[in-house]
């Protein structure tokens, strides 16, 4: 019994961290036209990206599992298994069917803050980054200003209606595109809890508002906030 506890809490403890990132990395992969995750993570604010999110934002909920160390998993993760080029692993294949996976791979860390006596869940920022990335993603346009193929998702038809107003270059407040995402925003099947209730949407719709601002502005929004967040 003891084992299969052990078994269930590593099993957890690896969606919590490798899945998550792996998605960080292929949802920005796609805007970024990159076609490999071991070459993204020669991408310094890419790296940053997912070392923030790895260490800072979900380690402090990952429950040690008692096969490895939650740090030295993720460090492992980290240097060994994302940067190795002989993992054929593609963004534009990770970021198949994202719209089942971010609950999961996202919204319990957010619900383990919300049940915290600790933990603030103010302090989760690059989580809301990547939902951000993901609705600049859902444009199907990269940060060259090119269109490009979205992965299959059973919930295409669903979420891509929410940003199809939206076009590379506007100049939208946070508040306005908060209007035209709440819809989306609010969904708990998708995100594991609903956003705007959370008051992390507010983050989502500014990160968004910068996202889609000019070509380039996905790579200058990345490197803002990856610096900004750097410890």
């Amino acid at each position: 019994m003891v084992r299969s506890d052990r078994l269930c809490r590593a099993e957890a403890h690896s969606h919590l961290d490798v899945s998550a990132l792996h998605t960080a990395l292929a949802i920005y992969g796609c805007l970024l036209g990159y076609e490999r995750i071991s070459d993204e993570m020669k991408d310094p604010e890419l790296k940053k990206l997912v070392s923030i999110i790895g260490y800072e934002e979900g380690l402090p909920v990952v429950t040690d599992p008692g096969v490895i160390h939650p740090r030295e998993f993720i460090d492992t993760v980290l240097n060994v298994r994302l940067p190795n080029p002989f993992m054929p692993d593609t963004p534009q294949r990770i970021a198949t069917d994202t719209s089942q996976k971010l609950s999961i791979r996202f919204g319990e860390t957010i619900k383990a803050y919300m049940a915290s006596d600790t933990l603030n869940i103010n302090d989760l920022k690059l989580i809301p980054l990547v939902f951000a990335g993901w609705l600049r993603y859902l444009m199907a346009v990269n940060d060259n200003g090119k269109v490009f193929t979205l992965s299959d998702d059973p919930l295409l038809d669903t979420v891509c209606p929410y940003v199809a107003d939206f076009k590379l270059g506007d100049k939208v407040t946070s508040d306005k595109a908060r209007e035209r995402l709440s819809g989306i925003l609010s969904n708990s099947a998708i995100f594991g809890v609903d956003l705007i209730e959370t008051g992390i949407a507010n983050l989502v719709c500014m990160y968004f508002a910068e996202l889609i601002s000019r070509e380039g502005a996905v790579r200058a929004t990345l490197r803002k906030y990856v610096t900004r967040e750097e410890k």
